[in-house]
């Protein structure tokens, strides 16, 4: 169409409009949930159809609530296990980025590390090196969570850190005020730790080991960390009472509300899932399954599941063509009819996978009711909802919108810069006449 001379901008705000009023759509026919059921077939679904996979992770749900964390780790043995731990997330990740472990990830995860808290900004690596130096010997990871740490003593950890002298993170305090103060009190609650204040008289350049709290795993992102401690569940009881009287006492909503956020995080627990493989390789690979399970089952929660395979954006096509032809008109009508046209795409591409003819599956979907949907494993329609062939909202919303985004700015990109793909060599004919392939 830009060849032919239509206006790319108009194009691109029809391709924004028919994306908007399909998001709209999407949500409309969302259906939440609620019931232990849909979140094990919608874990099942993105963990490659494993039934035993969905069903953990409900139970994980079940026992965490919806909001709660839900961890990975490497199991000891072929059987994947589930655990509820004593454990907390917060929304403050680390500092610099050099402290991540995993430079793929981006994350830092520490095992058996020490945790040193303290309410005050460290400016001084001095006050540091004493704690550095017993941590060292002791030959385990620290983290550090403080109000902040200014350049020279983050520059020294940070040192020490890429040179492998000593497994180091640090991480800014959750919170502001007293709430900072209560926030990390609770962390030392949980870790068996002390909060290092000089209100108490305490002083970063005495702490002693027995002064630090002490984790199985902290695992930290550029967004939040997440640390998950155990047998100190009396300890965590009785703090956890604490703060249940504080929010009978408080008058104030908002206080009431900062209060059960606290305790949320720290009745809550973790849920621990070890995952157990008979290989290295076969435990990546479910590790990486576990994953996007537990990714789709959270955006399942959130916005609700629409009927899988393709099937959503199909059935939505008729409606989007109808509202284009009487809202949209010249250039900006082509653009909505070139995000109709895309719409089918997914469901003819897993049917055309199953041997079947795209184009056929994606005009029979058109006449049925809305939860029907071609079901690739059987090769015969069905209801979606019923069979458990099912997608978050929240992932068919955002694949077409990245798709229109994408869409949009190529359109509107006078050139594109890319890596020019280089010619493969042909392989010369082995003996015996083996031709032409790529090993």
């Amino acid at each position: 169409n830009v060849a032919a001379g239509a206006n790319p901008i108009a194009l691109k705000r029809g391709i924004d409009k028919a994306t908007s009023f399909v998001v709209e759509k999407i949500a409309a026919h969302a259906r939440q949930v609620e019931d232990s059921k849909s979140i094990a077939q919608v874990a099942a679904i993105s963990a490659g159809n494993d039934e035993e996979v969905g069903q953990m992770i409900a139970d994980a749900m079940d026992k965490v609530g919806k909001e709660g964390v839900i961890s990975l780790e490497e199991g000891k043995s072929t059987s994947t296990e589930l655990e509820v731990t004593e454990g907390m997330r917060f929304d403050k990740g680390y500092i610099s980025p050099y402290f991540a472990t995993d430079a793929e990830r981006m994350e830092a995860v520490m095992e058996s590390a020490y945790i040193l808290l303290t309410d005050k900004k460290i400016t001084l690596v001095q006050d540091l090196v004493p704690v550095l130096e017993q941590v060292a010997r002791a030959g385990r990871p620290l983290v550090i969570i403080a109000e902040d740490i200014e350049k020279e003593a983050l520059a020294t950890l940070v040192v020490n850190k890429l040179r492998g002298v000593l497994n180091v993170a640090a991480v800014k305090a959750p919170g502001f005020g007293d709430r900072r103060k209560a926030m990390l009190q609770d962390i030392a609650t949980l870790t068996g730790g002390q909060v290092i204040s000089e209100e108490t008289g305490a002083k970063l350049d005495a702490v002693k080991l027995d002064a630090l709290g002490s984790t199985r795993r902290v695992t930290i992102t550029k967004d939040h960390t997440t640390i998950i401690a155990e047998g100190n569940e009396a300890a965590v009881k009785a703090r956890c009472e604490q703060i249940r009287k504080q929010i009978d006492e408080t008058e104030s909503s908002y206080d009431k509300e900062k209060l059960q956020e606290r305790l949320a995080k720290l009745a809550g627990g973790v849920a621990v899932i070890k995952v157990g493989a008979a290989t290295e390789t076969e435990m990546k690979d479910k590790k990486l399954r576990l994953e996007d399970a537990i990714n789709a089952t959270k955006a399942a929660v959130e916005e609700g599941i629409v009927p899988g395979g393709g099937t959503t954006l199909a059935h939505l096509v008729p409606e989007l063509e109808t509202w284009a032809q009487t809202n949209l008109t010249h250039e900006e009508l082509t653009g909505a009819m070139i995000v109709s046209r895309a719409l089918s795409s997914p469901l003819k591409r897993i049917a055309e996978n199953a041997g079947q003819n795209g184009a056929v599956v994606s005009e029979q979907i058109k006449d049925k009711p809305f939860t029907v949907g071609y079901d690739a494993a059987q090769g015969k329609f069905v209801d979606l909802f019923e069979a458990g062939i099912v997608d978050p909202a929240k992932v068919t919303r955002s694949a077409l919108q990245n798709a229109a985004s994408i869409a949009g700015m190529v359109l509107t990109t006078e050139c594109i810069v890319v890596d020019k793909p280089e010619p493969k060599d042909k392989a010369p004919a082995a003996p015996g006449g083996g031709g032409d392939f790529d090993y």
